[in-house]
């Protein structure tokens, strides 16, 4: 499995990169994995303020649907529109094509919370 270094995670296999008071945010490797084929990636929160740990949207799988958590608090700016057309690119690329939102942080403290990718590997086994 690929756990970049440069990214945060949270416990709800989120991960988020951050640009300034900007950040991405999609889900990671190993959660595509546990979710198997991705066929449909809900977000209907773009221009809301969305709170720490609330969620933001949902992921659909052949076998199941996963609530989507907001790593930290944020107004969502953007939505990618290329997986609504390819959500497979999830399951094949969780960290570039298959990222899901970006968000303008409203409490960039919040960062600090996160998860370094050692504390992740270590949360999940790896």
């Amino acid at each position: 499995m690929n756990f970049p270094a440069d990214l945060k995670y949270t416990k709800d296999h989120e991960w988020v990169k951050i640009n300034g008071s900007e950040a991405t945010v999609g889900i990671t490797d190993f959660a595509q994995r546990e979710l198997g084929d991705i066929v449909y990636v809900d977000v209907n929160t773009i221009g809301e303020e969305v709170a720490k740990e609330a969620v933001f949207g949902t992921v659909e799988a052949v076998k199941t649907v996963s609530d989507l958590f907001m790593p930290v608090s944020g107004e969502v700016l953007e939505v990618n529109k290329d997986i609504d057309s390819d959500p497979e690119s999830v399951n094949k690329d969780p960290y570039g094509k298959g990222w899901m939102i970006r968000i303008r942080m409203t409490n960039e403290a919040e960062v600090s919370e996160l998860l370094s990718v050692e504390d992740y590997k270590k949360l999940i086994g790896a």
